[in-house]
């Protein structure tokens, strides 16, 4: 489709990390890269001009939440989320999938689609791979998600293996729906932790010729080795010259682990969710806010970080700001932690030119001291 594409301009030496351009209709990116999530139109506390000032390229935004509030049709009339929203770099939307399987508490899945309850006030739902799309491309962002079913894990092979071929049937019949010009469509391979039914979903999604192509199911409660499997199982299978995506996945050693088998694309809330409760990730590993020993400490957050909050404000000040509630305090640590995400994954980029991938995460892995996935 025109204004989308893709070139992968060099391949780590020593493993299957790969570093490109992103082409969109609202400007390009640089591959590999996180994509701070923005719900509702907004990365939690953070204005649309500050994520461009942290290097945010793509943004994520959620159908099913914007579906049910403002609701498609007046980011329509306002004309599409990038005005809506006053972000002018390219958006992805999700299809509303994962929220349907995970809000909602009851749920009908027939082949012509789910009907689900409002998680806010409980009215009945139906979402279908045409509603979807059309939802989608009332919204108006630049990459759009097929709708699937998104597999509780654990789930029995003859459950998923019936699923896959729903998961498929709807991927054609969302293919068929989309006609929005300036904008594409991504496949999302399913299959739960069974290699063969992930081998079988992503060549039939192939054969569809999407413009680029999710792994999903993941980051669902699985242990992270059957995560990396999944992932591992499924991106052999997937076109070398068409983004793979990798949805939900904000921790350090998820992204980079997953960087290394050739993912080029990832979202998760994590950055902002988890600084708003005080947590920071620095390059001296992690700190928490709240504690007591940072009371009187005057140094900033993270003295390697350029982003505002620590070229600009102490731990004792953002310590204060987190025990006061005051909202600056929740606006000061989201900013420093998507910051620093994206700053990892640039550098990784640059890790990824020099053919020392490897050597990179390891060294972030060691400084971070995460041993857990934070």
């Amino acid at each position: 489709m025109e204004k989308f594409g893709l070139t992968i301009e060099h391949t780590d030496a020593h493993s299957s990390a790969r570093t490109g351009t992103l082409i969109t209709p609202h400007g390009e990116v640089t591959l590999p890269m996180f994509m701070p999530v923005g719900t509702l139109a907004t990365v939690k506390a953070l204005s649309s001009e500050e994520l461009i000032k942290a290097g945010a390229g793509m943004i994520l935004a959620n159908t099913y939440h914007l579906s049910i509030r403002p609701g498609a049709d007046i980011v329509f009339e306002a004309g599409g989320l990038h005005k809506f929203m006053n972000y002018h770099g390219p958006i992805l939307t999700d299809s509303g999938g994962f929220q349907v399987f995970s809000l909602a508490e009851s749920r009908s899945i027939k082949e012509e689609g789910v009907t689900f309850k409002n998680h806010l006030n409980g009215d009945t739902l139906f979402f279908s791979p045409e509603s979807a799309i059309g939802i989608q491309e009332k919204l108006g962002a630049d990459v759009i998600m097929s709708f699937d079913e998104c597999i509780h894990y654990p789930a029995d092979y003859e459950y998923v293996k019936a699923s896959v071929e729903r998961t498929l049937r709807w991927a054609k019949r969302g293919q068929d729906a989309h006609k929005r010009s300036g904008q594409v469509l991504f496949g999302i391979v399913q299959g739960g932790e069974y290699p063969d039914l992930r081998e079988h979903c992503a060549k039939e999604l192939v054969k569809m010729d999407f413009p680029g192509y999710a792994i999903g199911g993941t980051s669902i409660g699985e242990p992270k080795p059957v995560f990396f499997k999944m992932v591992s199982d499924t991106i052999k299978y997937l076109p070398l010259d068409k983004p793979r995506y990798v949805m939900g996945i904000g921790s350090l050693d998820y992204i980079l682990e997953a960087i290394g088998m050739g993912v080029d694309m990832f979202d998760c809330v994590l950055p902002t969710r988890i600084a708003r409760h005080g947590a920071l990730m620095t390059s001296q590993g992690r700190i928490n806010i709240r504690d007591q020993k940072y009371e009187r400490d005057f140094s900033p957050l993270d003295p390697a970080c350029s982003c505002p909050t620590c070229t600009n404000y102490s731990r004792a000040y953002l310590r204060h700001l987190y025990k006061t509630d005051e909202i600056l305090g929740k606006r000061l640590l989201s900013l420093h932690n998507i910051h620093f995400l994206i700053n990892v994954v640039a550098g990784a980029r640059e890790a990824i030119r020099n053919d020392c991938f490897n050597d990179y995460k390891q060294e972030v892995l060691h400084r971070f001291g995460d041993k857990k996935g934070f």
